[in-house]
């Protein structure tokens, strides 16, 4: 079975939760759930199971992640790419960002 390697990267406060994390090259499976290729969806809960140290309830709402929470795939916003659909490819560079912040 083959692998795909990605790039994920964190900031604006969403790296507090991967112990301060701010880029993690990772190597999954091409199809977490077989025969089905890996989606966003796949890797988000490959994510919490594997990456996430603490307050998952931060990050994720459901199986996708919170709202306040932005998104970019290969630097475009993912609800351009299908969100959860998503088929991850080789060698892409997926950015969470914290858009919320307390005062």
């Amino acid at each position: 079975m083959s692998s795909l390697k990605v790039k994920l990267s964190f900031s604006g406060g969403v790296e507090l939760l991967f112990d301060n994390i701010k880029q993690k090259s990772i190597e999954i499976s091409s199809s977490i759930n077989p025969p089905n290729p890996t989606t966003m969806k796949d890797l988000i809960l490959w994510m919490k199971d594997n990456l996430l140290k603490e307050r998952p309830e931060l990050f994720m709402s459901g199986d996708t992640v919170r709202p306040g929470i932005l998104v970019l795939i290969n630097d475009s916003d993912w609800e351009l790419e299908g969100e959860l659909e998503y088929e991850i490819e080789d060698g892409d560079d997926i950015v969470f960002i914290s858009t919320l912040h307390g005062g």
